[in-house]
């Protein structure tokens, strides 16, 4: 939004604020409206990227689906404002009431908004605030509380009385608020969030930020939800790198004209489309019924069926060894291998194959869409489930919010061979057998079925996250400006990192990210210190990922003294990480896949 309105930056659209987010204005609160609610899409920068536009139409099922930027902040001089609706959310209300009854006992008045003046949306005069509770579920869905509902227990849903929301003492506590009517009903707010007795009623499928008629069928429970909590809302971003694909040269032609040949279904709509000169000039030696097979392949996912980071790992392997002083080609990526005389100076390295400095790189974001409670992310080779429960964007999209960052970064691989030997290790495979037990039960208390990631994933991903937070001291970016890629094949035998910056202006392409790929040696040394030994040990490394209370299932050796950063830099939201597969640990000293460092 613009001008006199709140305002986001544009990725926070995509990660933070998309359709369907609560934000809390400085005197309203409101709901993100869905694509219907933003601008017309022919006034909004069109993000290209055909691998991203190949995934979405088969992950989502949408022919040809197309990105488009959020608007600006400020549009250009002579143009007018752009901005995103914004409903008004929740529609029950808090009176800001004066008195003070019974020492710390504060009772306030429920009103919906119905009963505000229409002008000065108060309550006889006085100010009135939002509540912060609403009803959800972990599909998207969310209305208001059924205050009456929940106050008379299901019951004399006619009383018509005033309700109430009393508050004893000051911390906010769920047990000292109860919700009553003047009737003598009333109820702790606390039972509210006992979902699975379903105090809260059937969810009703309800999805105001399309409309508030827009409902669907929901056989969940309504769970309590505080719009301002971390919980309320769960974008699932699909992501990839702008890297050279080795597509045949048909194929580039008809992504090249796809806006013109998208409507093409067999080859007499593309003799039509070939009336106009520029594509028949383009088409010249192909023939039609090639020219018709590529346009179905890109419809159907063609080259995209491949996971995404499978095709950027060949992409990245597949550059030549040099110091990138010459001039880039491609001004979306451009990649150099480090020789190994440069940055290859003690033993500690040997288990890194090659370093690799990548100059410059262009990041693709694409919202699909949300949940509420619980994240959803994609598995280790970038990819959702096809049957992933999520909520959408609007009534039946067409096109999708997406934003590009350009940036560079740092390139690891391991050897391949080091990482079979030390799979190998009885030790090792008793860690990772502990690892996928704590695994189990998550997924099974989730239903999922999705498998472990493996041994070399939890290793990859918590060296980076240690290897991070080094480079972060030294390359002049803070730690949450740099993000991470984790690359696992097993059938290829590789294995890598890459740790970027993604921005949209200048800042990810200072060059001091990659500049640091010489230096990698001390990174790793300092990686290996800090990792063999966290502030929070013994507790932190003797924690078993199938055993406690806490349900840490995802962790190993790992927590916010040692492995985790901010989760705007983890793919997976800081699962998935055990320190004792990295460097040996005062609990596991044996299943590391590094030396400790003398």
């Amino acid at each position: 939004m613009s001008g006199k309105y709140p305002t986001v930056r544009r990725s926070q659209v995509i990660t933070t604020w998309g359709p369907g987010a609560l934000i809390d204005l400085p005197r309203h609160a409101g709901i993100i409206g869905s694509l219907e609610a933003w601008p017309h899409p022919g006034g909004l920068e069109e993000i290209v990227d055909q691998r991203i536009t190949q995934k979405l139409a088969l992950f989502l099922g949408i022919a040809a689906p197309k990105l488009y930027a959020p608007p600006p902040d400020t549009a250009a001089p002579g143009e007018q404002d752009q901005g995103i609706g914004v409903r008004r959310f929740p529609e029950w209300f808090l009176v800001q009431e004066k008195a003070v009854q019974n020492g710390s006992l504060r009772s306030r008045r429920l009103v919906h908004r119905k009963e505000l003046d229409e002008k000065t949306r108060r309550f006889e005069g006085l100010e009135v605030v939002p509540t912060r509770f609403v009803r959800a579920c972990p599909r998207g869905h969310v209305a208001d509380l059924p205050w009456r509902r929940f106050v008379h227990q299901a019951k004399g849903n006619g009383c018509t009385q005033q309700l109430w929301l009393d508050e004893q003492g000051t911390g906010g506590d769920l047990g000292d608020l109860t919700a009553r009517c003047e009737c003598g009903a009333k109820r702790g707010l606390h039972e509210a969030a006992e979902f699975e007795s379903f105090a809260l009623g059937r969810c009703p499928g309800a999805r105001p930020w399309i409309g508030w008629d827009a409902r669907e069928e929901c056989d969940l429970p309504g769970r309590l939800l505080i719009r301002t909590a971390a919980n309320a809302y769960f974008p699932q971003v699909l992501s990839a790198l702008s890297l050279p694909d080795k597509q045949t040269g048909l194929t580039k032609i008809v992504a090249e004209l796809w806006d013109f040949l998208e409507i093409v279904d067999d080859e007499s709509d593309l003799a039509f489309v070939k009336k106009k000169p520029k594509i028949a000039a383009k088409l010249v030696g192909h023939d039609d019924a090639d020219v018709v097979a590529a346009i179905q392949d890109l419809k159907g996912g063609g080259a995209a069926e491949r996971p995404v980071k499978q095709v950027e790992l060949d992409a990245i392997l597949d550059v030549p060894e040099g110091f990138g002083d010459d001039v880039p080609v491609d001004p979306d990526f451009h990649a150099r291998r480090l020789p190994g005389m440069i940055w290859r100076k003690t033993p500690l390295s040997d288990p890194i194959a090659a370093v690799i400095q990548v100059h410059r790189l262009r990041e693709v974001l694409a919202l699909t869409g949300f949940t509420r409670f619980d994240a959803v992310v994609p598995d280790i080779d970038g990819e959702y489930d096809t049957d992933v429960v999520r909520a959408e964007l609007a009534d039946e999209p067409k096109w999708f919010p997406a934003v590009e960052n350009r940036g560079e970064g740092v390139f690891l691989l391991l050897d391949p061979s080091a990482v079979k030997d030390w799979l190998a290790r009885p030790e090792v495979k008793r860690r990772i057998d502990q690892l996928r037990d704590g695994y189990d039960q998550w997924a099974a208390e989730r239903k999922l079925e999705r498998p472990y990631p493996g041994g070399p994933y939890v290793l990859l991903h918590t060296l980076s996250h240690l290897l991070l937070q080094s480079l972060s001291m030294r390359c002049g970016y803070p730690a949450s400006s740099i993000r991470e890629r984790i690359y696992v094949d097993p059938e290829g035998n590789r294995y890598g990192l890459l740790l970027y910056t993604a921005s949209s202006d200048a800042e990810g392409t200072l060059g001091g990210l990659v500049q640091q790929a010489r230096d990698v040696e001390a990174h790793l040394d300092t990686a290996l210190r800090s990792g063999g030994l966290c502030s929070n040990d013994p507790i932190c490394a003797q924690h078993a990922p199938g055993e406690g209370f806490e349900a840490r299932w995802l962790h190993g050796a790992a927590c916010h003294g040692c492995a985790l950063i901010a989760e705007t830099s983890c793919e997976m939201r800081n699962d998935h990480l055990d320190r004792a597969l990295v460097v040996p640990t005062l609990a596991v000293p044996d299943a590391a896949f590094f030396a400790a460092v003398a």
